[in-house]
């Protein structure tokens, strides 16, 4: 029955009816369903309680049309040689068991499933007349009575040296009183089964006897169970298609946005996941675009990721022409039409890859360095809106500016949707003159900050290593540029100037040698020289090769005062370190940091920075 004004209807079809929709194609799978193979011990349980006829649950199905069109793909088990055909409906909940039960009862092929510790095996399926007819049965004993054996019928014991259990032609079949299920509901081959089971028993009365009592006790239940179903109506959105499905989804396996339009764009018969790993690993040359892979920054972009800049782009569009809100939530990606991937995919192809030439002048180069991957999305659609107007050197300071302010604003971890919809529509703004965006105004750092500041999981610990390489900070023992060093994939790493084993003997806190301010970036050769030293022990032999003058300045690049640090003035080094670090954050995100004399600065720090 349907409900005036609702999107479900339910009513509660013969399990037969279903197999046999299964079989014919007229119920099939939608393609963002995963394959699925349930263990053996769960398919013989299944068909235990049917013929209990307890109930396995309801199962929820969707009829085709309108907005939910998505790729279809048969049952697994289905004849691979029939020609394919157009679905009717399609399974949202309920694949395993009707799998499971298409193929032990209706398909005619061995099953395949697994064992308990998940390694493939194929089976048929029996039912053990004799034990399913004992009395006093429970459904464990019902478990019982289904019996799977190998593909060839045969289960061997002690090495495969013993049969433990033949049932490899009919007569076997008859002998041991064991009737294929998969049989179940075909009347033609069960009749002929039955009549051969009885000619092999000389038409006896015991043996008519004990086959009438299997067809009313066992096989009748399996003939008018019948199973709840809810159907999806046609005229659903396709959003809430997938939210019913994540809700029910008894696999408990959620799906990616990227594996739902994947299988949306199939039935318009285009290949989104070719289409992508093509962009990310070989470019599109008709386009003359370089594959993503290309830049070190971007590796970590996925495909997920391409279709949120894409749906950003694409509402950003929408929206100004009077049509909707800009957004790039899941329903907003949902919402994309093929269409729309062919008209704007190039455009967020380009404005990622211009997204990692900005970065590089940031002297940001690989992903393992980037404060937020997250703001790649609003970047590159930011730069698919801007276009050509990106490459002047004003846009990209003001770019730059705004993206320092997500990092050191620290405005990117969570939920960052609604920021991004924001961005999109205020920084292309302000380069055309208009008010700051929201990220910028909001953007704020307090110097204490900086020691809770302790590994590279923090997007602003990573900000300030881009803002000393980018300050141009040096080998403190070869004396060339980090960045070079780093875009040429030598092993730097971030270590500390003042070494965690000196500090720990100095007993110095934790919170203090451990923050970005007592770290540079460094090759991981001169932090293997510098050891567990004092700064005056380990700049000696350096200062001896290269001379005063030149550590000074390499010293200079990092920040660190050369006099302090000789002095081995751990605390003094801290203050004025960190002073220098601020002042950049200052010139990245052109906001002042406030809070540098504070009550809090001054006792966390010795003095004010």
């Amino acid at each position: 029955m349907t409900a005036l004004g609702s999107t479900f209807r339910t009513n509660e079809p013969l399990l037969s009816e279903l197999l046999q929709d299964v079989d014919k194609g007229a119920l099939q799978l939608p393609d963002f369903q995963r394959p699925w193979v349930w263990e053996d011990h769960r398919i013989r349980a299944l068909i235990a309680s049917l013929s209990l006829s307890y109930p396995i649950g309801a199962i929820m199905l969707m009829e085709v049309g309108d907005d939910t069109r998505f790729a279809p793909r048969p049952v697994e088990g289905t004849d691979p040689h029939k020609p394919p055909s157009t679905p009717k409906k399609l399974i949202l909940d309920g694949q395993q068991r009707l799998t499971s039960l298409y193929r032990a009862l209706k398909s005619g092929r061995p099953v395949k499933t697994q064992t308990d510790k998940g390694q493939e095996i194929m089976r048929w399926y029996y039912m053990d007349m004799a034990r399913a007819l004992s009395e006093g049965a429970d459904h464990e004993d019902r478990t019982e009575a289904v019996v799977a054996v190998p593909e060839d019928r045969r289960i061997k014991e002690n090495f495969d040296r013993n049969v433990r259990l033949d049932l490899s032609t009919r007569e076997l079949e008859f002998k041991q009183s064991m009737f294929p299920l998969w049989l179940m509901y075909d009347d033609t081959a069960a009749n002929a089964w039955f009549m051969g089971y009885q000619q092999h028993h000389n038409l006896s009365p015991e043996a008519t006897k004990f086959f009438f009592r299997f067809m009313q006790e066992i096989r009748q239940p399996f003939l008018q169970y019948k199973v709840p179903v809810i159907e999806l109506l046609q005229g659903t959105r396709k959003e809430a298609v997938c939210q019913v499905f994540e809700n029910v989804n008894t696999g408990g396996v959620s799906l990616t946005v990227f594996e739902l339009i994947t299988a949306t764009f199939a039935a318009d018969d285009f290949r989104l996941r070719p289409d992508w790993d093509a962009r990310y690993s070989q470019g599109k040359k008709d386009a003359k675009l370089l594959p993503l892979k290309h830049f070190d920054v971007l590796r970590s972009v996925n495909g997920e990721m391409f279709l949120q800049a894409l749906a950003l782009y694409t509402t950003y569009l929408r929206h100004k022409n009077g049509e909707g809100a800009v957004g790039a939530k899941r329903k907003d990606m949902l919402r994309l039409t093929l269409a729309d991937y062919k008209a704007h995919a190039d455009k967020i192809h380009a404005g990622f890859l211009e997204a990692a030439r900005l970065l590089t002048r940031e002297k940001i180069f690989a992903d393992k360095n980037l404060p937020y991957l997250s703001q790649l999305v609003p970047l590159a659609a930011i730069l698919a809106v801007l276009g050509t107007r990106a490459e002047s050197d004003a846009v990209k300071q003001k770019l730059a500016r705004w993206y320092w302010c997500g990092v050191f604003g620290e405005l990117y971890g969570g939920a960052t949707e609604g920021r991004f919809a924001h961005d999109i529509q205020q920084v292309p703004a302000w380069v055309d003159g208009g008010d700051e965006p929201r990220t910028v105004h909001d953007a704020n750092f307090a110097p204490t900050r900086l020691l809770t500041l302790q590994s590279r999981q923090s997007a602003a610990y990573k900000g300030v290593m881009a803002l000393l390489m980018d300050r141009g900070s040096l080998d403190l023992k070869t004396g060339d540029p980090i960045h070079v060093t780093t875009h040429m994939s030598e092993d730097v790493d971030i270590h500390h100037l003042f070494p965690a084993d000196y500090c720990e003997k100095q007993q110095y806190p934790k919170l203090l040698w451990n923050s970005v301010v007592n770290k540079a970036p460094l090759t991981a050769k001169t932090n293997r020289s510098i050891g567990g030293r004092a700064p005056s022990h380990y700049l000696a032999p350096i200062e001896k090769d290269l001379g005063a003058k030149r550590l000074d300045d390499i010293l200079h690049s990092h920040g660190v005062d050369p006099a302090v640090f000789r002095a081995d003035d751990f605390h003094g080094f801290l203050r004025l370190r960190a002073g220098v670090i601020i002042q950049l954050i200052e010139k990245a995100t052109g906001r002042s940091v406030s809070g540098r004399n504070s009550e809090e600065t001054i006792k966390a720090f010795g003095a004010e920075v």
